[in-house]
């Protein structure tokens, strides 16, 4: 069962994963009040569909006034998505996500799954965020960091600074990505996922670690 971007958001935070604040509207009158209680003057109007790829199709759009925004959300609010992974006749769009915009510095990929090989849980990290992992497997391997959890003692922290120094993050961010791998595993554990994605977990102009995305995939069993 997979979830939409808002609804994994809601479980980030459960577990103490940053997200940025935003509403999920049906409606332009939701995307509207939404757009004014999260202040601001600029905000990103993003399609809660589940396929990939939905920033090239046009599903992801940074709008600068309120006007715009209700442009987009009238534009994607009861339209279909087709993405590289939606199938021809895509996907509906049933409500979109508001956010304010984030101060991007660098894009990082974080992931967890389950290596049915190893029988073990697996961290997938890289420096290059906002890529198809896969893509970053086929031309850059060498930028993909991973590490498997022994679930007997749990993930460790010297695991969690592997990863971290592989993405070149220093100081705080070491003990930020450290604690943002504790949720995601607890989470991963604890609600039977099959799948947990940010893509990006991006490093902020202030160097904060936070999950400008979401995916999250359930064991439906």
């Amino acid at each position: 069962m997979n979830l939409h971007e808002y609804q994994a958001k809601g479980v980030f935070a459960q577990y103490g994963v940053p997200v940025p604040e935003g509403q999920v509207a049906n409606s332009l009158h939701e995307a509207e009040r939404a757009a004014q209680t999260l202040g601001g003057t600029r905000w990103v109007v993003k399609a809660q569909v589940h396929a990939g790829g939905r920033g090239k199709a046009g599903g992801v759009k940074l709008v600068s006034s309120v006007d715009e925004l209700k442009s987009e959300a009238d534009r994607l609010i009861g339209s279909n998505l087709v993405t590289h992974q939606s199938g021809a006749e895509g996907q509906p769009i049933n409500q979109v996500l508001i956010e304010g915009v984030s101060d991007i510095a660098r894009e990082l990929y974080l992931s967890v799954v389950v290596d049915r090989g190893r029988k073990r849980i697996v961290f997938m990290a890289s420096s290059e965020g906002g890529m198809d992992i896969e893509e970053v497997a086929a031309e850059t391997p060498e930028k993909i960091h991973t590490v498997a959890v022994d679930p007997v003692v749990g993930l460790q922290p010297y695991q969690t600074r592997q990863i971290a120094f592989g993405l070149g993050l220093e100081g705080a961010q070491v003990k930020e990505l450290g604690a943002i791998m504790g949720g995601l595993y607890r989470l991963f554990t604890e609600r039977d996922a099959s799948l947990v994605e940010i893509n990006p977990l991006v490093v902020t102009g202030e160097g904060h670690l936070i999950a400008l995305d979401a995916k999250v995939n359930l064991d439906e069993n």
